[in-house]
């Protein structure tokens, strides 16, 4: 059974730094995409990053490029989220997702998905 639990999302304010870890269980990413997901009050889940199974193809949001790295440690199962520069439109509730499908031109589908994670809290203040 897969099972995503994300972590370390936090209130910071504008231009500061945050990592959030998600803890993977019960995938084997042979083939598939992992990828973080937000989606803040009134608007729909939108995707931020996605990285390919064997790491060598990321993706990002226009909005977050330059500033967010996503990455993955396959020795400990976890995904990670690195943001910076952070701004109060960064607000929002995060969610790490997983799925046996390739990443390609799709990989801010939220259809693409199947597992997702609870979410963690962002907020960053002005």
């Amino acid at each position: 059974q897969v099972r995503l639990v994300e972590s370390g999302g936090a209130s910071v304010q504008t231009g500061g730094s945050l990592r959030l870890p998600c803890a993977v269980f019960g995938y084997t990413p042979i083939g598939g995409c992992m990828a973080w997901f937000r989606q803040a009050p009134g608007k729909d889940r939108e995707g931020v990053a996605a990285i390919s199974s064997g790491a060598y193809s990321t993706y990002y949001s226009d909005s977050v490029k330059g500033r967010f790295t996503i990455s993955r440690d396959g020795a400990k199962s976890v995904l990670y989220l690195q943001m910076s520069s952070l701004k109060p439109e960064d607000s929002a509730m995060y969610y790490c997702a997983a799925t046996y499908n390739l990443c390609g031109g799709s990989w801010y589908w939220v259809s693409l998905f199947s597992y997702w994670g609870q979410g963690t809290q962002v907020t960053v203040s002005s």
